[in-house]
């Protein structure tokens, strides 16, 4: 697999070389600390992973990806924890936080292989595309945009699934929600609640705030997988 760093500090950039040296499954191509000598380099070559720092000169490393049409695949590298949920309104693979140990960088690495993939249809009546999907709520099934869906809670036998301003009831277990959403960039959150992250406005102490401004609240079991995997 074909990457490039984009970094302006050499302590930075000597890090990252090193790990995808002793990584080995990674050919480096470029290194840069101007992402505008970036953006032209990419237009020639084949490049699959971008390694990106968010504090650039001219132009940061958000404006950057949001800039560019068909992006590779781009993992954050960043000293500042505040992008985080920003960035995966953008899709990216993960997010670094400086400093950063070998093993986390190998964790990073290892989310490319599954980064983007379909979820597994679980149910022939849940056609779905990598946007949409039938919702069966009742004796209906209803084509929904997975990006539109807030979140997801658990009531007894059944789920409620908020989309937009409406809430549809599924008779579809909350496990089912959590395998086939996984990969679209929902988390579980709580036992009885799964959140869209795109969707994410804060996370304040135990209560995630959404763009519908409804609030979830974070289970003490999920907190420590929220903190590892997405704010750290």
């Amino acid at each position: 697999m074909n990457c490039i760093i984009i970094e302006d500090q050499a302590p930075a950039q000597r890090i990252l070389k090193r790990y995808i040296e002793d990584l080995g499954s990674l050919e480096l191509l470029a290194t840069f600390s101007d992402p505008i000598q970036a953006m032209s380099f990419l237009k020639s070559a084949a490049v699959d992973l971008i390694f990106l720092d968010i504090h650039l000169p001219k132009l940061s490393g958000i404006d950057f990806l949001k800039s560019i049409s068909n992006p590779p695949k781009v993992i954050l590298t960043t000293a500042f924890p505040d992008y985080a949920l920003e960035s995966y309104d953008l899709d990216v693979v993960d997010y670094l936080l400086k400093p950063f140990s070998f093993q986390r960088f190998v964790k990073a690495v290892s989310k490319l292989s599954m980064h983007g993939q379909v979820a597994k249809d679980k149910n022939p009546s849940n056609l779905k595309t990598s946007k949409s999907l039938f919702l069966k709520s009742g004796h209906e099934h209803i084509k929904i945009d997975i990006d539109q869906i807030s979140h997801i809670n658990s009531d007894a036998d059944y789920t409620d699934v908020y989309y937009g301003d409406k809430k549809y009831i599924s008779s579809e277990s909350l496990k089912y929600w959590e395998d086939t959403l996984s990969e679209y960039g929902f988390i579980r959150v709580h036992k009885s609640h799964i959140v869209n992250l795109s969707m994410v406005v804060k996370i304040a102490k135990n209560q995630i705030y959404l763009q519908t401004k409804a609030t979830v609240p974070i289970g003490r079991t999920f907190k420590k997988i929220l903190d590892e995997r997405y704010l750290s």
